[in-house]
């Protein structure tokens, strides 16, 4: 069935306005994957918080005009599929990654992170990306070590004065 003008401006429309909101792209060709393998993809993808969305290469080019991943224009050609991380930079990167292991099928073409583009081979480097959470305790810990040591020091010279008088103590009594 042809689509439509109306149907057309809607999905550029739709796709403009969750890429105006990601924080990462991935574009991966999907040639001879089985619907139920796009189905799994797509459940998956849904449970990552990642917008997957095969879109006709036109309507993308249209889409991503005037947002951060405009430079993905050239890399929007064949049968590519479209995984927006909405939460989490690297939650697209890992999807493909993880999935591509699933179904040697899907290959990743490329990549956008901050407007930049980056070719497939960056795939596991942006899917080692911690998540929002291992950011955080990454960074508690490391605002955690100076005041534990800040402690451990100040903890310290009560326990040195202590030492030093029950030293004193031992030797007047031995004397």
């Amino acid at each position: 069935m042809a689509l439509g003008l109306e149907g057309k401006k809607a999905i550029v429309a739709e796709v403009n306005e969750v890429a105006s909101s990601a924080l990462s792209a991935v574009l991966a060709e999907y040639r001879g994957m089985s619907v139920e393998q796009m189905t799994a993809l797509r459940v998956k993808a849904r449970q990552s918080g990642v917008y997957l969305r095969v879109v006709r290469n036109t309507l993308a080019k249209r889409a991503v005009e005037n947002t951060e991943f405009a430079c993905l224009t050239d890399a929007l050609v064949g049968p590519v599929v479209c995984a927006f991380s909405l939460e989490e930079p690297g939650a697209a990167a890992r999807l493909v990654r993880d999935y591509a292991k699933e179904c040697d099928k899907l290959q990743a073409t490329a990549i956008a992170v901050g407007g930049t583009l980056h070719s497939a081979d960056q795939l596991d480097a942006v899917a080692k990306l911690p998540t929002k959470d291992e950011a955080i305790a990454s960074l508690m810990s490391v605002m955690n070590g100076p005041v534990t040591k800040l402690a451990r020091t100040l903890n310290e010279f009560p326990s040195r004065i202590t030492r030093v008088i029950n030293a004193v103590k031992e030797q007047k009594q031995a004397a």
